[in-house]
């Protein structure tokens, strides 16, 4: 919800969902638009890494509110596309970091919804925060569940301003942006540094040393 009352002046949205998973984002994406802003032009774009899962989608058990949008589903899980008029989602089967570096300043949304660092290290690293900088939009919004300070360090070393956000039955989150938001509690990233001096950024090359070993 932050992400649309963000972008809700724009005719035109473009979304990075990291990663499909079971769709969850993207479905619930397309269902608010469907209801309160059909006429806007939707483009969701989202890497997934595990094939099998995208293969099994059509048998999945969906929640009943997204029984409406089950043939966008096993159209995704037959082609990897889905278009209609003012509705565009594209998944790409392989590395997120490859497909995330196609991009430049095309993203108005970032869903950071990657499995937990300790899963999925390398979409949480210094680097990869810089790919997404470089993919989105100067006044774009990304949205992560993550509230740990390596994360939020690897995200304000990439330019982005950090907003701790707070809504009704989930528990808080963060939102960033390479420009200040009107959303959110600004979190004083140089005092969490100045009081956490031994926390540093996951690394790709601290990453590749644990994987390696």
């Amino acid at each position: 919800l932050p992400a649309f009352a963000h972008v809700r002046e724009k005719k035109e949205v473009a979304i990075l969902d990291i990663c499909f998973g079971l769709g969850f984002n993207t479905l619930a994406t397309v269902l608010h638009y469907s209801r309160h802003a059909p006429q806007t032009k939707l483009r969701i774009h989202s890497p997934e890494l595990d094939t099998r899962l995208i293969a099994s989608l059509k048998e999945f058990h969906y929640p009943e509110i997204f029984h409406p949008l089950l043939g966008i589903v096993e159209t995704l899980a037959k082609k990897g596309c889905y278009e209609s008029e003012n509705l565009r989602i594209e998944l790409f089967l392989g590395d997120a970091r490859t497909y995330v570096r196609r991009f430049h300043k095309e993203f108005d949304i970032v869903y950071q919804d990657a499995f937990s660092p300790s899963v999925n290290p390398l979409l949480w690293t210094e680097e990869y925060f810089g790919d997404i900088a470089r993919a989105i939009k100067d006044d774009a919004l990304l949205t992560t569940y993550s509230t740990a300070l390596k994360t939020r360090l690897a995200l304000h070393r990439n330019g982005f301003e950090v907003y701790l956000a707070h809504a009704p039955d989930v528990r808080d989150f963060t939102l960033a942006s390479l420009k200040p938001l009107q959303q959110g509690e600004r979190v004083d990233m140089q005092h969490k540094i100045s009081c956490n001096p031994d926390v540093e950024p996951l690394t790709d090359t601290e990453v590749a040393k644990t994987l390696s070993t």
